[in-house]
């Protein structure tokens, strides 16, 4: 049975009126989708974590991730809104599960062997995202890259055919580079620049990681000192990021983070990016390096808690 559009649903359309009708389907599809379905809510399966950190260290703890298989399964069963992935793991299933789940093609990726300033390599296209049948395609930028121009180029270039496509752009903006300290990552006045930044590029769904209660950098102290946002508390420092990315006129959800041993520390975060306006998450290593049926009923958990 096919759902009618929630008139939460139509609100959230509302806020791209310059996007053409297959995009706005598209993003319907997404926010129409499983376990959260008309709520404006999702949560989203990521599993770039083998191109990006290589595959023991992302699946060498629970060995059933190695095969694509799983990652698909793992989405469906428990009722996710979308799957992202690189084109390898997308082409090995798309056509076993046609239909089943919306797909993000995920069109860059940089591995862990460089200790280079990061910067993504395109290792997928618009055309393979609509040849599998995806609904979007994802994207990586870095703020404070010594490389960010070049990735912010590729990202208009691949906005723009992926928008006249019908196709939804996701943005994974994770500042990193010499001039921010590791804390300075996921300062608050650094989360909230980037997914201002990733906003402004053309995103449609903007993932930042949880921002943590200090400010990187001192022009933005002397604001932040002034002005005196509450961000005390987790849920706070999210409506704050949420506020910067056009006043929550841009669907941003949140990284899950590292893996964490303990269930209650995830659907904690969780909670507060619900009390804190988010629109969800992006829930990878937390779910998949967990037996299948422990990571299901931890999505299952994460999404009634949105609901």
């Amino acid at each position: 049975m096919t759902l009618a559009v929630t008139d939460r649903v139509k609100e959230i359309l509302s806020y791209y009126p310059s996007d053409n009708p297959g995009t706005l389907t598209n993003l319907a599809r997404l926010l129409m989708h499983g376990r959260l379905a008309g709520t404006g809510r999702m949560v989203i399966l990521p599993v770039d974590q083998g191109f990006e950190h290589g595959p023991y260290r992302s699946f060498g703890m629970n060995p059933e991730g190695m095969d694509p298989e799983y990652h698909f399964r793992l989405a469906i069963e428990s009722g996710c809104a979308a799957y992202a992935a690189p084109l390898g793991f997308l082409e090995a299933c798309a056509g076993k599960f046609a239909g089943q789940v919306p797909l993000i093609l995920k069109l860059n990726n940089s591995d862990s062997l460089s200790k280079l300033e990061p910067c993504s390599a395109l290792t997928g296209s618009v055309k393979d995202a609509l040849r599998l049948g995806c609904v979007g395609i994802g994207f990586t930028i870095y703020p404070g890259s010594s490389s960010r121009n070049e990735m912010y180029r590729q990202l208009r270039d691949l906005t723009l055919e992926a928008k006249e496509a019908g196709l939804v752009v996701v943005t994974w903006s994770y500042p990193r580079g010499a001039n921010l300290s590791k804390d300075g990552e996921t300062s608050l006045d650094v989360a909230a620049y980037a997914a201002h930044i990733a906003a402004q590029l053309g995103a449609h769904i903007v993932k930042v990681k949880l921002p943590k209660d200090r400010i990187e950098q001192s022009e933005a102290q002397k604001v932040y000192d002034a002005h005196k946002p509450p961000r005390a508390t987790l849920a706070e420092r999210v409506r704050h990021v949420v506020n910067c990315t056009f006043a929550g006129k841009r669907i941003i959800i949140f990284s899950g983070g590292e893996a964490k041993d303990s269930d209650a520390s995830v659907l904690d975060d969780i909670r507060a990016i619900r009390d804190g306006g988010g629109y969800g998450s992006i829930i990878g290593r937390n779910s998949f390096q967990r037996p299948f049926a422990q990571g299901k009923k931890l999505l299952e958990d994460i999404m009634d808690i949105y609901k």
